[in-house]
């Protein structure tokens, strides 16, 4: 749904796996699956070597106490939400009215990825769309898909120069 943005709640310590479990069945028994979208708790994997030498994996919250949630704003899912046992309220400028995540803030936080089709490889003549350099072309030396990054070689000033650049930062120039 293309009005649908992630929030921040802040919960009581310790209740963020219930108040995610809470709002999935609210979800699910008032049929709200069109407005709240999904419900996420960003852990990260931790490995830990105890005393003996024994290796210890385990998630690890990034972020205790707040959960997070893709929803479309309204009277109905603020109560949805702000009723849940746990929660405590929105993150924003105030709890009533509460700031939706950046798409920048919500891929820095792992929650969602953005797919992006590389259909380039190294050899290709590329097109800069982004940045001080949009509108150059130049030819791509390394796709680096794990790191989101292509090195493209781009003649300035009479010179040759390697600029590294995202992926979705340039476009193959059709033949």
């Amino acid at each position: 749904m293309a009005d649908a943005q992630w929030y921040v709640v802040h919960t009581y310590s310790g209740y963020e796996n219930t108040v995610k479990a809470t709002i999935e069945k609210t979800v699910e028994t008032r049929h709200l699956q069109d407005q709240i979208l999904a419900i996420s708790i960003p852990l990260e994997t931790v490995t830990e070597v105890t005393e003996s030498g024994a290796k210890k994996t385990y998630d690890r919250k990034i972020y205790p106490g707040y959960v997070l949630v893709k929803m479309v704003y309204s009277d109905d899912t603020w109560h949805v939400i702000k009723d849940v046992r746990g929660v405590t309220g929105f993150v924003g400028s105030s709890s009533n009215d509460p700031t939706p995540l950046t798409e920048e803030e919500v891929y820095a936080m792992g929650v969602e990825k953005k797919e992006i089709i590389v259909n380039y490889a190294v050899g290709d003549t590329v097109r800069i769309l982004d940045g001080p350099l949009s509108s150059f072309t130049g030819t791509v030396e390394a796709v680096d898909v794990d790191n989101n990054l292509v090195n493209v070689e781009v003649s300035m000033f009479g010179r040759e120069t390697s600029v590294e650049f995202e992926l979705d930062q340039v476009e193959v120039v059709s033949q």
